[in-house]
């Protein structure tokens, strides 16, 4: 594994209940990228970032992930690597019986923090990264969608992870706010955090340089190179 490299993954076949999604996958993913993913749906996007943080299990080939082996990663370590890794719902998956403080504050002490001081802290140090310091004593049903979204990125940061994978972070917004949410996870990457993101929208990739992975065909390719990113897009424009 390269000194860069945060993932890397090597003849890796990934599996759903048994059914292969992607095959041969040969990956690299270095310290801070901006890395879009692409695909159709059903074409492993989401089944790929579930194996990342061994939600999905693999099997076959060489996979590490932040120095984890997840051929031989123990249970207990599990948990462990998933701290290190801050993940972006697009269905938000924020407790909506309590407040954005406490829904935070959960996710703190369910990692293993204690102290209430550094408790405080991180939140508004998170709240702040995301423009949401004012709205720590909200409900999420007083928030947009746009701001529920970025409570959810304040939740992946909390414990200053080294990858931010987003899945479909912008698919429930309008235009407008969807572009605040893809400058945000962009400025993110520029502190140095590497940043997925799966998505459908490819206006993005014309705004927000990057480079592009695709699952297509059972397969993982990269696709950045602006000839092959040129037919690939307008394939899928046209399935649009």
């Amino acid at each position: 594994m390269s000194d860069n490299a945060l993932i890397r993954y090597k003849d890796v076949e990934i599996c759903q209940q048994e059914v292969v999604v992607l095959k041969n996958v040969q990956l690299e993913i270095n310290h801070g990228e901006f890395i879009y993913l692409l695909g159709k749906v059903g074409s492993g996007k989401s089944t790929l970032i579930k194996s990342f943080y061994y939600e999905i299990p693999i099997y076959e080939g060489e996979a590490m992930v932040l120095d984890y082996d997840l051929l031989k990663i123990r249970t207990k370590d599990i948990a462990h690597l998933r701290r290190k890794i801050g993940i972006v719902f697009q269905d938000f998956q924020l407790l909506i019986d309590r407040t954005v403080n406490a829904n935070l504050e959960f996710v703190l002490r369910a990692t293993g923090w204690k102290d209430k001081n550094a408790i405080a802290e991180q939140i508004q140090h998170v709240l702040k990264q995301v423009g949401m310091q004012t709205k720590a004593h909200k409900m999420p049903h007083q928030l947009s969608g746009g701001e529920q979204q970025r409570i959810v990125i304040a939740r992946a940061l909390l414990n200053s992870p080294e990858i931010i994978l987003a899945d479909e972070p912008t698919g429930n917004l309008d235009p407008n706010t969807g572009q605040d949410i893809m400058d945000l996870l962009y400025n993110i990457r520029k502190s140095g955090t590497t940043v997925l993101v799966a998505t459908h929208n490819l206006s993005w990739i014309d705004i927000f340089e990057g480079r592009v992975l695709m699952c297509d065909d059972d397969k993982l390719m990269d696709i950045t190179e602006e000839t092959k990113l040129k037919s690939v897009k307008k394939e899928l424009q046209s399935q649009q």
